[in-house]
């Protein structure tokens, strides 16, 4: 439960209104911590500070921030459809969960609440000589942070929601996802091996989405309460459909709802895939991007060579070999996990631009070299992969490049690795 608790705090990072709804919490308490200062017995040392200096200073906030904020949420909405719109709605997430934006709407927000509960506190004469001056330094300190934040939010605003940008934190998501998932294979649990699947009592969930999270700690302690082993049937990212179990027991009786839906309530289900704990879905966004860019109503191939690269960097930094140290250990011994596929990561990459980019003899070419790239990696299984994916590519190829030099051109870099 208290994972479950944790990752639910974690994700509201994710939506907009919590940072500037922390802001202004922290604008509220500041105000009034000001006060603090008169009770102390340095209070009369502290130089002294007319309320209408401080009143000037807290005027001139709190008549900008709306506007400047007002501003900073309209400047963000349009990038965010124009992320939505260049490269893919499934990166919007990405490029609403952008920290130097949130930061900069929210100090915004939170000055102008600021000034505007000090000026209500200063007017009632709340303040004493200590709070007074200690008042006029809170203000000096957020008056600088709201110039340096703007100065800072600006570079950073002309660059989000634009193609390069949004493929670049698509490509950081893949990465950490994908190297998480590197180091925890099996998210603590035991390999899934042709000896230790179960096959009893399978679970199923009422919901219908997507697997977003899996408590495996709770998973555990069910299984250790009831003397279970569990296989998990249903990894984040998969979706949950009438039919589809979310584990499977070694109990071979049906088991109580009771049990059923303490089983249950440790996957988290959501409408929508996320990026943390679902490594594949950072390769489909990037996949998605890259197949809009190729779409004749775009015509923009360099966006998919450049996405192509992209890929052969994520995926050599998934057969890089775990150090001693990064060797995961079982946390979880009851709880059965299957090791994701390298055969469906590699569809869910390649698949969409060698589909759609056959006919254009770049692509094609740039294709075929990323397999070879892949082939020479320390790694049998990527070999295997990349030549499954060069034969797929070069069938696509055979029925759409009409050119016979453009065909023999990309079929020169296959010959290399089949």
């Amino acid at each position: 439960m208290k994972t479950h608790i944790i990752h639910s705090i974690l994700q509201l990072r994710k939506r907009l209104w919590a940072k500037p709804l922390l802001y202004c919490v922290i604008a509220v308490v500041g105000s009034f911590v000001a006060r603090l200062a008169d009770y102390g017995s340095y209070a009369s040392l502290l130089p002294k500070i007319t309320p209408d200096t401080i009143q000037t200073l807290l005027t001139i906030i709190s008549s900008s921030m709306l506007a400047v904020a007002t501003f900073a949420v309209g400047s963000m909405v349009s990038s965010y459809a124009s992320a939505s719109a260049s490269a893919t709605p499934r990166a919007f997430t990405l490029v609403l969960a952008d920290d130097v934006s949130q930061t900069a709407l929210s100090s915004f927000i939170g000055a102008f609440i600021f000034s505007i509960v000090s000026l209500v506190a200063l007017k009632t004469g709340f303040y004493d000589q200590g709070g007074l001056f200690v008042l006029f330094i809170m203000t000096l300190a957020i008056f600088a942070w709201v110039v340096l934040t703007f100065v800072r939010w600006v570079d950073n605003i002309a660059r989000l929601g634009r193609l390069g940008n949004t493929i670049d934190k698509a490509e950081v998501a893949a990465r950490n996802s994908l190297n998480a998932r590197r180091l925890n294979p099996f998210l603590g649990g035991v390999e899934k091996i042709s000896g230790n699947e179960t096959t009893g009592c399978k679970v199923f969930c009422n919901e219908i989405g997507y697997v977003q999270y899996i408590v495996m700690e709770d998973l555990q302690q069910i299984a250790e309460d009831n003397d279970l082993r569990i296989m998990v049937d249903a990894m984040p990212g998969a979706f949950l459909a009438p039919g589809r179990p979310v584990v499977i027991l070694d109990r071979p009786d049906a088991i109580d709802k009771s049990l059923a839906r303490k089983i249950t309530d440790t996957f988290i289900i959501g409408d929508n895939r996320s990026f943390e704990d679902d490594p594949r879905f950072g390769l489909v966004v990037l996949s998605e991007i890259a197949a809009r860019a190729l779409s004749p109503a775009v015509n923009d191939h360099g966006t998919a060579i450049v996405i192509i690269g992209r890929f052969v960097r994520l995926f050599a930094g998934w057969a890089e070999p775990l150090k001693q140290n990064e060797t995961a250990k079982v946390q979880y011994d009851r709880v059965i996990v299957p090791a994701l596929s390298l055969q469906e990561m590699f569809g869910d990459a390649f698949t969409a631009i060698a589909r759609d980019g056959a006919g254009i003899v770049e692509v094609g070419i740039r294709l075929q070299k990323a397999f070879l790239s892949l082939s020479l990696l320390d790694c049998p299984e990527f070999e295997a992969q990349a030549q499954r994916q060069s034969v797929l590519a070069m069938d696509r190829a055979r029925q759409s490049l009409s050119l016979k030099d453009d065909l023999a051109r990309v079929a020169d870099i296959a010959r290399l690795l089949n």
